[in-house]
Parts: C-alpha cells; sequence; structure tokens
C-alpha cells in the first residue's frame, strides 16, 4: 500500500511540477482541467446523481470554456458565493448533518458542485498571478494536514468530529494552525519568498490581521477535510474513487483546498 502509494505521488509529482516551473497557460490547462473532469465526476458519484459522467462532461465543458475567458467573467463574484456557501450552508451541516438522498439532497450537490468550480476557476486565477503564488497558497493548507497529523498523534485526546472522522483530534487542529502561522511568519523573513501569499499578507496586513486572516485559511481547510469525509461516510464510501491507487481519489487529495483557494483569492484581492 505504501509503495502504491509513493509511486502515485512520484507520477503526480512528475507531471505537476514540470507544469508550474514552466508556467504555460495551455499545459496547466490540460491538467487542471483533467483533475476538474475526475472531481466533479466524483462529486456525483457521492451524491448518488444519475448520470454522472454525462454530468461531468457538461461540467467540465462550461469549464474549459471559462477557463479561457476568464477576463469577461466576474470572478470574484463567484468566489464570495463560494465563501458565503461555506459559511452560511454547508459549515453548519457539520453539526447539523446532511440531508437525505432527496430533493435536498440535489440543491447540496449543486452548492458543493459549485464550490468545486469555484476552487478549480480560482487555481486558474492563482496561477495566472504566478505558478509560485498558487503553490504558496496550496503549501498552507498542506503545512496544516501535516501539522494536524503529526500533533495529533502525539497529543491527540480530544476528538474534534468523531462521527465524522474519529482520527481528528483538537489538538490536531491546533497543532496544524499553530504551523501554518509558523511557517507564514518564517516565509516573510526569506527574500526569495516575498511574493508568496502568506509573506504578501504579512506585508500589507500587518502581523495581528494576517494572523487572524491565516487562522480563518487554516480553519477553512479542516471544514473542507471534513465535509467531504461526511459525504463520503453518508455514502457508504471509504474514498471518493480509486483513480489515484494508494490516494483514493481527486476529492480526497483537495477537499481541504476546496473552501480555502477562493477564500485566498478574495483575501489577495483586498489590499
Amino acid at each position: 500500500m505504501l509503495q502504491t502509494r509513493v509511486i502515485t505521488a512520484l507520477i503526480l509529482l512528475a507531471i505537476l511540477l514540470p507544469v508550474l516551473y514552466v508556467g504555460n497557460f495551455y499545459a496547466f490547462s490540460v491538467v487542471v482541467v483533467t483533475f476538474f473532469a475526475a472531481a466533479i465526476w466524483e462529486c456525483q458519484r457521492l451524491f448518488k446523481k444519475p448520470g454522472p459522467l454525462l454530468m461531468a462532461a457538461i461540467w467540465t465543458i462550461f469549464f474549459a470554456y471559462l477557463l479561457f475567458h476568464l477576463e469577461s467573467f466576474s470572478t470574484p463574484l463567484l468566489f464570495a458565493l463560494c465563501v458565503a456557501f461555506w459559511l452560511l450552508r454547508l459549515t453548519p451541516l457539520l453539526a447539523k448533518g446532511l440531508p437525505g438522498f432527496g430533493f435536498s439532497n440535489g440543491l447540496l450537490s449543486t452548492l458543493y458542485g459549485i464550490a468545486i468550480f469555484g476552487c478549480f476557476i480560482a487555481i486558474a486565477v492563482l496561477f495566472k498571478r504566478s505558478p509560485l503564488y498558487l503553490l504558496s497558497v496550496m503549501a498552507l493548507v498542506w503545512v496544516a494536514d501535516i501539522g494536524a497529523y503529526f500533533s495529533g498523534k502525539a497529543f491527540g485526546k480530544h476528538k474534534l468530529a468523531p462521527s465524522i472522522s474519529p482520527g481528528k483530534s483538537w489538538e490536531g487542529a491546533f497543532g496544524g494552525w499553530l504551523a501554518v502561522l509558523l511557517i507564514a511568519g518564517g516565509s516573510a523573513l526569506v527574500p526569495q519568498l516575498q511574493d508568496t501569499f502568506a509573506a504578501q499578507l504579512l506585508m500589507r496586513k500587518g502581523w495581528l490581521i494576517a494572523a487572524l486572516l491565516l487562522s480563518l485559511v487554516s480553519a477553512a481547510s479542516v471544514v473542507g477535510d471534513l465535509f467531504e469525509s461526511m459525504l463520503k461516510r453518508r455514502a457508504g464510501m471509504k474514498d471518493s474513487s480509486n483513480l489515484l491507487p494508494g490516494h483514493g481519489g481527486v476529492l480526497d487529495r483537495i477537499d481541504a483546498l476546496i473552501p480555502v483557494l477562493p477564500l485566498a483569492v478574495l483575501l489577495d484581492l483586498w489590499r
């Protein structure tokens, strides 16, 4: 299992790192459209929607079109809607629980589909800002996840959401949050990292406001992770798919990014 996981990770890195390094938008578009198609297909399956391949194809065609017409589309409005969806509807469901597979489920699948759509549009917007900038936002989510894992292993006693994800603890979430703040503070001190998300946030907003905003980013990553775990638990699925051997599906890898990336773009636009 570990060997399969490592091999898949190496293959993904071999695809993604050259695309980010070269910075070619057309090569980037091929990769991001492919991953979006997989993610939206998995979303349809998690909500047990009929014809998941057809619906994924429709979403993907629209996404691919919009990818090359970003300038004519009000992306800040889309990102604001995504943040509002998470704040007002999706996050409260972590406490209330998900509705059954009926009419409400259909509305919810649309909201989550739009959230995934907004996440991938945010990836494109951040990539156009610079590949390093995109990577720096994603790295904060990865740092939060790694920090949460190790601090949870070492100190985890109080369950964060036992009915959704029994392995997560408040101590782990705190460790992930602290790791984000430490990495963000460190990036501001490295000249080569001055054009990264955290360093720019610290430069523009000051340490106190930036720490509060980065705390919001860290919390959003936890919410995204828990929400997808809740969807899988309701659907009776261990992973969103088996497209990535050893890792599960695309949503399993980007769940924490879904609420974070639209939020990060809005924070970047806040001057």
